[in-house]
């Protein structure tokens, strides 16, 4: 378990929110730096979803439209490969299949469609080519699933992740509200825009952190110096590459939302993201974030009744605020791979 610090979740994860869990699969070795992560709900939530940046890879989204028939998602596939990394979602088809769980479509249980919405981020340079995620990398990630405390950094999605000019990853982070509701927030950073804040060498969104959950101290004016001169992105053999990006991630909650509110949520959870990437959602971006409710905590006002927009509203704030601070987490989590540094390396070298 990781500290927790007050107004957080008991393990600051998007598993505290009841129904969820989380897996990884991944590669990381001389030829690969790629992999894939599941945010699993098998009972169903309720979803929505909103791509902000101008070059998504996606799949399933159409299905999140409020006015479409599917109501429930069954898990959501996070993963590297570009487009090609989409088919580590049949894998998760699969693994959901032969439990049982998906939409119902005929009479005997096992007849089943599992609903799996998918966005991947681009990270190509980072393996050998032809090396990316398919779907055992997705039946993997559901195999290796957690209600616990889900690894951070350098795994699945987040394997071949850079944001900016250093390493990126996979960051995770809650909260409870005053009401009880929990929201969570697991986010794969691989932005073309930075991370850092390069006059002070801190994440953009450090601030975002609740009291004492993020201990990283002011970096020494020659690190900055250092890694302000270091603009360049480079491949696994130190070649300068073209931006890898796209920031992609789940939020999720406990509240009894539909698929309008789910719609409302991803959209706020975005303003997390712009805090702590700068710049975001460019045109070769493919920033994209779903957004479930789970409804394991009942209470929440249905749509037209009092104190519905309110509590609504406290959501997508909240929504918003783990999203950034995920974020950090990731940047913090994240390792050195092969020519890319991670923070730590490039702003705390004493610590490694």
């Amino acid at each position: 378990m990781v500290d927790s610090p007050p107004g957080a979740g008991p393990n600051n994860t998007i598993t505290d929110v009841t129904g969820v869990s989380v897996g990884h699969r991944h590669r990381l070795d001389e030829r690969w730096a790629t992999g894939s992560t599941v945010v699993l709900t098998p009972e169903g939530a309720a979803a929505g979803v909103d791509v902000r940046g101008a070059g998504p890879g996606t799949r399933e989204t159409d299905v999140l439209d409020p006015d479409h028939l599917v109501q429930l998602v069954h898990g959501v596939l996070l993963g590297g490969g570009s487009a090609f990394g989409l088919s580590a979602a049949d894998g998760v088809l699969r693994w959901l299949a032969e439990r049982g769980h998906g939409l119902r479509v005929g009479s005997t249980p096992h007849e089943v469609v599992p609903i799996v919405p998918a966005a991947v981020l681009f990270d190509l340079p980072m393996s050998d080519w032809g090396r990316r995620p398919d779907a055992t990398f997705g039946y993997a990630a559901c195999e290796g699933r957690t209600r616990g405390v889900p690894a951070t950094g350098n795994v699945g999605a987040g394997t071949g992740a850079v944001a900016g000019a250093i390493k990126g990853g996979v960051g995770t982070a809650s909260a409870v509200l005053d009401d009880g509701t929990t929201v969570g927030a697991l986010i794969a950073v691989n932005s073309s825009g930075a991370v850092v804040d390069p006059r002070t060498g801190l994440p953009w969104a450090l601030s975002s952190g609740l009291e004492g959950e993020f201990d990283v101290p002011a970096p020494s004016a020659e690190a900055i110096a250092a890694a302000r001169g270091r603009s360049a992105r480079t491949d696994r053999a130190g070649a300068e590459i073209a931006p890898l990006n796209t920031t992609i991630g789940v939020v999720a909650t406990d509240a009894g939302f539909g698929k309008s509110e789910c719609r409302r949520i991803a959209v706020a959870a975005h303003d997390g993201v712009a805090r702590a990437v700068r710049p975001a959602h460019g045109m070769t971006d493919g920033d994209t974030v779903f957004a479930l409710a789970t409804g394991d905590r009942s209470g929440a006002p249905a749509p037209g009744e009092p104190g519905w927009v309110a509590a609504l509203d406290a959501v997508c704030t909240v929504a918003a605020e783990v999203t950034a601070r995920a974020i950090v987490h990731a940047v913090l989590a994240a390792g050195s791979v092969a020519a890319v540094p991670g923070y730590t390396r490039l702003y705390h070298p004493e610590r490694e």
